[in-house]
Order: structure tokens, then sequence, then C-alpha cells
């Protein structure tokens, strides 16, 4: 079959797929077709600081990423820190930079050099808990943190390096509030707010309008699944943490058992969250972060030779707005520590920057792809194999149609994927087909 035979064949399968694009943005338009990238500070250079991040903007320019993330570049505790260097995780001061990184002029001066090549500069930004030596413990009343009966200030889990915010006390809103509209000020363009959902939901309806009153285009992003996170007022992208997990489950790597879950349950995981969540919601997809990484695996630990597949599917399903974590661009197969220095130390481009590359052209040059309610109305294409999960995404003229197998199995035959390259239109095991018309 020839290509423009192909194309009008896959077309007569999705047409009735159209739909025109909103007539008004819920989100800033320059988030829609944008790709987030996990700056971790510490590990991406030798110096572990500010300025060796400033040097490689070129690269990630080129990469093709547009936001970026950076974990969390607070000043960090001393007491009771996890490891030699502690964890980015435990704020010592809301206001302060980690001098491990640098100084504030590096940071500012970072801020500035992203802004000039076009980059959005996102904070992790840690309310639920800080370090026992954060400067509000002995600057705010006691009431600013949980205590037990005794008076002492707690955790959660086995955070034992930090101690937990009291959110009972709406003082603590506003001081989270204003250490916010700090960074604001110096240029920052909005934050993910880690552990969101540990947090009550009434501080969120909160800050997030507060903030936006006076910062209209900042980019929220909580790591939280929360339905009430996702409605037009508030965060403008959620954790696709249930999708991540499916897809570990199928991919079945190493570090998971085979084949707990199926191409039925992305399916069904796919209708759900159609059907349940707002349009204009977005979905942060990713095989990796630095969770992920440090504790539960690399991708292809996870994944296995699945971890492919499964980023296209993070960069075409609808919702989604795709995550690059710090040295997946270039295949990085190891976890990287979280309390010690571990840095990477070759960024050479290879095969995988190649393919992120591809991925980060097809997000910004498809406006079927863009997430939350801008996005291409979205159609499930017919396949005779329940392995190969097969779609549509269209606006207007645009149209990219993804089929993906979600088995190891090379004996996919998929008879619209006949070309002249494939004339027995076979899909090999974890392989993949996007068609942009």
């Amino acid at each position: 079959m020839s290509r423009s035979l192909f194309v009008a064949a896959v077309a007569a399968l999705v047409l009735s797929s159209c739909c025109s694009a909103p007539k008004e943005n819920v989100h800033p338009e320059w988030m829609y077709n944008s790709v987030v990238y996990e700056v971790n500070v510490r590990q991406f250079s030798p110096e572990g600081s500010f300025k060796a991040v400033e040097a490689q903007l070129p690269r990630l320019k080129d990469l093709g990423v547009d936001v970026l993330w950076f974990m969390p570049i607070n000043k960090i505790g001393v007491e009771e820190r996890k490891g030699t260097l502690g964890s980015y995780y435990a704020i010592s001061d809301y206001k302060a930079v980690n001098e491990e990184f640098g100084t504030m002029q590096d940071f500012e001066e970072l801020i500035a050099a992203a802004h000039e090549l076009g980059f959005r500069v996102v904070m992790d930004w840690v309310a639920n808990q800080t370090s026992p030596d954060n400067v509000w413990m002995t600057e705010k009343p006691a009431d600013f943190y949980e205590r037990d009966s005794l008076g002492n200030a707690i955790w959660e889990y086995d955070w034992t390096d930090t101690r937990s915010l009291n959110y009972d006390n709406k003082e603590v809103w506003y001081a989270q509030e204003d250490a916010m509209r700090f960074w604001l000020d110096k240029g920052v363009d909005g934050f993910r707010c880690d552990a969101a959902g540990e947090m009550p939901t009434e501080t969120w309806q909160y800050l997030v309008p507060a903030l936006r009153k006076d910062y209209p285009e900042i980019y929220l992003l909580a790591e939280a699944e929360k339905h009430e996170f996702m409605v037009d007022t508030m965060f403008d992208a959620t954790y696709a943490w249930e999708l991540h997990h499916i897809e570990n489950a199928i991919g079945g790597g190493p570090a998971n058992k085979d084949g707990e879950k199926t191409a039925a349950d992305l399916r069904g995981y796919v209708e759900k969250d159609l059907h349940n969540t707002p349009a204009s919601a977005f979905r942060l997809a990713f095989t990796s972060n630095h969770d992920e990484n440090s504790w539960n695996g690399t991708e292809f630990e996870r994944l296995g030779d699945a971890w492919q597949v499964m980023e296209v599917l993070n960069f075409t399903l609808p919702k989604t707005q795709p995550l690059i974590y710090t040295g997946q661009e270039i295949g990085l197969d190891r976890r990287l520590e979280f309390f010690e220095k571990d840095p990477i130390t070759d960024w050479s481009a290879n095969e995988y920057t190649g393919f992120y590359k591809y991925l980060t052209n097809l997000k910004h040059n498809n406006p079927a792809l863009a997430a939350g309610e801008r996005g291409g109305c979205f159609k499930w294409v017919r396949t005779p194999d329940p392995d190969v999960v097969a779609f549509s995404r269209r606006l207007g003229s645009n149209m990219v149609v993804v089929y993906a197998n979600l088995s190891r199995d090379s004996s996919k035959e998929i008879v619209a994927l006949c070309t002249a390259e494939n004339p027995n239109g076979i899909l090999p095991g974890w392989g993949w087909r996007v068609i942009v018309r």
C-alpha cells in the first residue's frame, strides 16, 4: 500500500473525530504543547551548581523542552540530615538558596538566561513540611507545626529529617503565600507543588487564586491526582500516577512482575480519565522522575524494552503534558543517589537524544497533540489484535495516528500499516508507529 493510500485509509477510519478548537483558553497559550524537563541540579554536573546548569541551557534548548522544573533549590536543613548532603525536600529557609548550588545572584542570572532562550522556570515548592531547623521553628509560634502530646514537632512516613506544618493554622497559609511571592517577584514562572495532596485542599483553594490574581501566567503543577485540583481555577496540571503505574505493570521490566496489566487496562484508564476529569485538565505523564529513578529504578528496570513505546504514549495520549527527567535524554541507566553526590559527567548526544528530539518536535508541531481542552479530538482506531492500542488525535486539518504494540509478541499484523518499507504491516514487540497528516 502506498503512503498516500495509507493516509487516506486512516483518514476514513477517524473522520468522525473532527472538531474545532475552543474559542477561549483556560491556560496560557504557551502551556498547551509544552514539554517539561526536571533539573536535578546536584547531579547535573560535577560542579552541581546553578552556573553549570546555565552552561547547558543551549543543549536543553536544542532538545526541545520548554519548562525547566528545578528540584528544590532552597536552603536545606542540617539537623537530622539524611546522608552526607541531605534531602532537597527538607527546607530550612524558604527565602534562601542552597549554598551547595551557588548564590542568590547565580540563581537570578540562571533565570534571566533561561528566559532569554525562551524557557519557563518552575521551582519545586515543598509546602507540606520543613526541616527540623527551619527558621520558622524559632521565628513563628509553636502552633505553626503539628505536635504530639508532649509538644514535640512530628513528621510523616519515614521523613525523619522533616517536621510537618500545621495547616489548621491559617497563618501558615499566609506565610507560604508570602514566600511564594518572594520567588515570583524574582522571575520564576510557577511551582511544582510537592506532596500537594498531603495538605488540605482548602489551603490550595486559597493559595492558587491569590497567586493567580497578581501572576496570571504562572504554571502550577500538583504532585497529586485529586479531582478538586483539576478544576479550571486550580492547578494547570496534576500527576498521571495511575497511567504511570499501568504502563509499568504492562512493561514488566526486571523491577516489576511480568504482565500484571494489559492494553485493555490502558484503554480503560484513558476512557475513565476522559470522562471523569475536566476537559481542561493537564496530566503530567512520565516514564521517570526523581522519585521513580532513585527509589523504584530506572525506566529500563521498570519497563524493560517497553520504555520507548510508553514514552510515545506519554507524548501523544489526550490530556498529557510529557516530562523528561535529568539524564533520560542520553539513556542514563543508573539510579541517581538522593542524599550524596552522584553526578552525570558525559552529556554526549546519542540515539536516545534523537528519540526525545523527535518526540518534542512531534509535540510542538502538531496542534492536535495539545494538552487539555485545546487538544485534538480523540478516537480509538480499530485493530485486529487486542494487544495493539491505536488511536487518532485530530484538530482541523492536523491529524496524528498512533499504533502501539503493548506486548513483546512480534507477530502483530496491522494491515493498515502496510507500506513499501513494511509490506506485511507487522509491528515488532513493543513497537510503535506514528503517522502525521
